[in-house]
């Protein structure tokens, strides 16, 4: 009798944990091969997750994935495809890595998803491919509720539903609509309080950074094509001094950037959010023809990156802002006056960068005192003593700490730098990558990496594939321009 309670309270959890599971699948759609065609015709904008269980970047992704689903719910559906499931729906999309995410219409493969992996970035990036290409205006009521929004606007006044500029703009409209928001009337009328009186399209920037410094409103003056109306877009969208957030930061940071970050809340507290962005935009007026672009952030958003490139902790700047600037190199500098509320510890900082009298930023670990064993410690400070030193051959490996893979070469590269050890002119050497800034040349990507650095070829360093957590440094012959160090392949070994 009692193993028959157990088998029954047993089979009674199972039954919980399997509902369980069932409601836990949350508001994504599951598709197949058997069911992805019709169902996915079903929807004029679907977001579909192509991914393999064993993935890890699948994983990671999968919790966000969820409640972007959620949130979007009644919106824009979003559905995955288990491709070891389902490998002819995977096959005929050209899926080939895990995840792959693509947007559908109507059942159709429109394009790939190239937008933000946080559940907030895909909530705000599907939102904007929910409804048509371009949002019909009808009244001055549909104008002003289109433009005063969170992000620019791109706007077309056009004479009629035949206009040829009119086609034009719907068809740019449609290749575009994954980045910015567009919107058009026929009735010319509207368009008379900006100024229009003929067909024209206007780029509306965020009212919330409108100011004095630069123009709300620009006029598109050249004749409508998806190149020119890209090129108009990309050049003036983001104005003097944008907000930068997680989903606009690729795009911002690929030029020389100045952010100033502090307590910035547009939604709950605007006008102090452009309390200090005024101030730089006032002082980066003075500098805005000398190559240097700027930014305004909230720290909170980059509390990760702010203490990983510069070392400021969550509590650290007090309620000025923290300003730096990186460059398209990877030079990063800090303002260490404290911001003035006249901007000139700015204007000073700014004087001393263009006029190269800055000292750079390196996160960096103390330089060791002793380091004497045959394995030199390298930190960012002593990279260019040590590794680039013109009169010593070096290998280097790039760890973290927490890496398997690391930890497994350690005793073989321990063992070659002993073998080598009396060697004056060799020096092997190892850098915790996640403590110390990699400098440029160095690409790093994983770890470990290896990398030497030939006496003669500082500028040259040459990368060493490591293929497995078994590695073995094979020392085959000597080749280098003092016949010093060997020729270093990296094997693996049969697991």
């Amino acid at each position: 009798m009692a193993s028959f309670l157990s088998l029954i309270s047993a089979f009674m959890l199972s039954v919980v944990i399997f509902s369980g599971a069932v409601v836990a699948r949350g508001d994504v759609l599951e598709l197949g091969d058997a069911d992805f065609d019709y169902l996915a015709a079903e929807h004029e904008t679907m977001l579909v997750k192509f991914y393999a269980p064993w993935c890890g970047h699948c994983k990671k992704l999968a919790p966000d994935f969820e409640t972007a689903a959620s949130r979007l719910k009644g919106t824009v559906p979003l559905a995955k495809v288990d491709c070891t499931a389902s490998p002819d729906t995977c096959g005929r999309f050209g899926v080939t890595g895990y995840p792959t995410l693509k947007i559908f219409r109507n059942g159709e493969d429109s394009s790939s998803y190239d937008g933000p992996r946080s559940a907030d970035g895909i909530v705000h990036y599907m939102k904007k491919q929910a409804g048509p290409n371009s949002v019909t205006l009808r009244s001055e009521a549909d104008v002003e509720a289109f433009v005063n929004h969170f992000d620019a606007s791109v706007v077309g006044f056009f004479s009629g539903p035949d206009s040829a500029q009119l086609a034009e703009f719907l068809k740019a409209a449609g290749v575009m609509r994954d980045h910015f928001r567009f919107a058009h009337t026929i009735n010319m009328t509207l368009g008379l309080k900006h100024g229009v009186d003929t067909e024209s399209v206007l780029l509306f920037r965020p009212p919330r950074l409108s100011g004095k410094f630069e123009e709300s409103v620009l006029r598109f003056t050249e004749t409508i094509t998806t190149h020119t109306l890209r090129r108009f877009i990309r050049d003036n969208i983001f104005g003097m001094c944008p907000h930068l957030t997680n989903e606009n930061r690729d795009k911002l940071k690929g030029q020389d950037l100045l952010t100033a970050y502090y307590d910035l809340d547009y939604l709950r507290n605007p006008k102090g959010s452009n309390y200090w962005r005024n101030r730089v935009m006032k002082v980066g007026y003075q500098f805005a023809s000398q190559g240097l672009s700027f930014a305004v952030a909230n720290r909170r958003d980059f509390v990760d990156e702010l203490e990983e490139e510069f070392g400021l902790g969550a509590s650290d700047g007090g309620d000025l802002p923290f300003v730096t600037i990186r460059t398209q190199q990877g030079f990063k500098y800090t303002m260490r006056e404290e911001f003035t509320r006249d901007g000139k510890s700015l204007e000073r900082f700014l004087e001393d960068y263009f006029a190269g009298r800055l000292k750079r930023y390196i996160k960096s670990e103390p330089i060791p005192e002793k380091n004497k064993g045959p394995v030199k410690v390298v930190v960012a400070e002593s990279f260019e003593e040590i590794v680039n030193d013109p009169e010593k051959d070096v290998l280097i490996e790039f760890y973290a700490p927490w890496c398997g893979h690391c930890k497994s070469l350690e005793p073989k590269y321990k063992e070659l730098a002993e073998q080598l050890y009396s060697d004056p002119n060799i020096v092997i050497a190892k850098m915790d990558a996640t403590a110390n800034d990699v400098p440029q040349g160095f690409d790093v990507q994983g770890f470990p990496t290896i990398y030497f650095a030939r006496a003669d070829k500082k500028d040259q360093p040459k990368r060493y594939e490591v293929k497995s957590p078994k590695t073995v440094i094979s020392i085959l012959h000597k080749q280098t321009q003092t016949s010093h160090i060997p020729l270093l392949v990296i094997d693996q070994e049969e697991e």
